[in-house]
């Protein structure tokens, strides 16, 4: 479903990532990881298309389209989310707001949504009080995640890039992106899971697992590459 080919990203005129090269297929999870400023950002910002980080080289194809140049809104259209390892404030935009309009620039009814939005904050616990404050604005770390996530559960997106997903959530949290992504990989959507520690993979089985260093894929494996991570770090691997 996802493709990333031979990919190679530049960021002011310095390249930072160098022929990365894989394929996510439906219901499946892989699991990128890498100490810090290994490249996992960046890759996950130019496979979205952020105008910054520029693939210089290779293709990105989601479901067998080349949607390498495609700007970030006509990637989301096609079924692409990135879920941010930091996720900006938007100041005069609610969360609410920003549903209302995904949906009608969907072509789907405006009906309902806001009953809809409530009924998803209440399954990730997100407070009522901030589907109305300016997105993001004024949140925590574990507020924000859970935001992000509320937003997939809401899109059903066919592809899904998560920077960190589990950075700043509590256990019960954690045990709630570990069930959506379950429960959406079940039902044929892939991840690329981009993580520097190993927690959320206590919940979650990848189907595979990548180890970037220095903008280049230095290892590739099963659990058991996690496993190794986990007692002895990037020792021997970057």
């Amino acid at each position: 479903m996802l493709e990333v080919d031979n990919v190679s990203v530049e960021v002011n005129g310095v390249t930072v990532v160098r022929g990365v090269s894989f394929r996510i297929k439906r219901g499946e999870i892989v699991v990128l990881m890498g100490p810090n400023g290994s490249g996992k950002t960046s890759l996950a910002y130019a496979i979205m298309g952020h105008p910054f980080y520029k693939v210089v080289e290779g293709r990105v194809l989601l479901e067998g389209e080349d949607v390498t140049k495609l700007p970030p809104n006509e990637k989301a259209r096609r079924g692409l989310f990135l879920f941010f390892q930091n996720p900006v404030e938007v100041r005069g935009v609610s969360l609410l707001d920003l549903a209302k309009a995904v949906f009608e620039a969907r072509g789907l009814p405006g009906s309902g949504v806001e009953k809809l939005v409530l009924e998803t904050a209440e399954k990730v616990g997100l407070k009522k009080t901030l589907l109305t404050r300016g997105l993001n604005e004024g949140f925590s770390g574990g507020e924000k995640k859970r935001s992000e996530l509320l937003q997939a559960m809401l899109l059903k997106p066919r592809c899904l890039i998560m920077d960190e997903p589990d950075s700043g959530l509590d256990v019960e949290g954690v045990r709630l992106l570990a069930d959506f992504i379950r429960e959406r990989a079940g039902e044929g959507a892939c991840f690329l899971l981009i993580t520097h520690y190993p927690n959320l993979l206590n919940y979650v089985t990848p189907s595979k697992v990548l180890v970037l260093a220095k903008g280049v894929v230095k290892a590739e494996g099963g659990i058991e590459l996690v496993e190794k991570i986990s007692r002895e770090g990037y020792n021997g691997l970057v």
